[in-house]
């Protein structure tokens, strides 16, 4: 399988510097931001001019996923999704027939999810350069839903800021198949991690992420590296990714299944560990 180029996020580069660009500048393209109006960068937005649907912000969007306001689609290919998405959002397939290059998802698969019209919609892709929650806002209004809004910013700004993300048992198979620097971190504690865990996993529970960055566990040298985090729950995989990512890591996605459910989608046995 082709392996997974992991070490350069040009996109993420992107996300970050045109945030700052918002700080200094306090818009772009003619648009003014929250952040003009002394916000946080939390509250900034990109307010591009002449566009049909609106935008939220990371903050917005945080208290959106929070209280279930609104439905949340990742407008991207499911096997982007798949590695790592906004936790909370949904994924359909690509409208038929459609080159790659203006890749669109479908707004028939949106449809029977969400059949409601009037339901609040929320759209978002690869950050402020990426066209493809454009066009499904876009086509979206052309289908008749009166309520469709973009997270311009994107997945990149949402990892740089709020830095946790979530993958999905197939994004596990892709990463496991083509990326051989991904970590893969076991949150259990270090006695259930003994009694056996995914092959190739380190123990890092939630108590311990801080003397992981001195023992080794965690790749200090690059901290781009992927690492994905599993547990006995999502509650205790999302904590420890939590934590993880306040530590600077910003490639940190949390599998919300359990180690029986990752074994099983994977095919693997569980590997009794010596030592951590």
């Amino acid at each position: 399988m082709r392996s997974i180029v992991r070490r350069s996020h040009p996109i993420l580069n992107v996300a970050v510097a045109g945030l700052l660009a918002l700080v200094v500048v306090g818009g772009l393209a003619g648009g003014a931001t929250a952040l003009a109006q002394g916000g946080s960068i939390f509250q900034g937005t990109l307010m591009e001019a002449n566009q049909k649907t609106t935008e939220v912000s990371t903050e917005e969007l945080r208290q959106i996923l929070k209280d279930g306001s609104a439905t949340v689609f990742d407008s991207r290919p499911h096997l982007e999704y798949a590695v790592s998405h906004i936790p909370g959002a949904q994924n359909v397939a690509a409208k038929p027939g459609v080159p790659t290059s203006v890749y669109v998802s479908d707004v028939a698969e949106i449809g029977r999810l969400v059949p409601e019209k009037a339901t609040p919609l929320v759209l978002y892709c690869n950050g402020p350069f990426c066209g493809k929650s454009k066009r499904l806002g876009e086509e979206l209004l052309e289908a008749g839903y009166t309520n469709v809004r973009r997270y311009q910013l994107g997945a990149p700004t949402w990892r740089a800021l709020v830095g946790v993300m979530q993958i999905e048992l197939d994004g596990i198979r892709y990463v496991r198949d083509g990326d051989r620097t991904a970590v893969f971190i076991d949150t259990h504690s270090s006695h259930e991690f003994r009694a056996g865990s995914l092959p190739g996993a380190r123990n890092i529970p939630l108590a311990e992420v801080t003397a992981a960055k001195d023992d080794g566990r965690l790749p200090m040298e690059d901290h781009n590296t992927r690492i994905i985090v599993f547990g006995a729950s999502e509650a205790q995989a999302v904590a420890t990714t939590t934590e993880i990512a306040k530590n600077a890591f910003h490639n940190v996605s949390y599998f919300a299944g359990t180690l029986d459910d990752l074994l099983a989608g994977l095919g693997e046995q569980p590997a009794i560990a010596l030592d951590r």
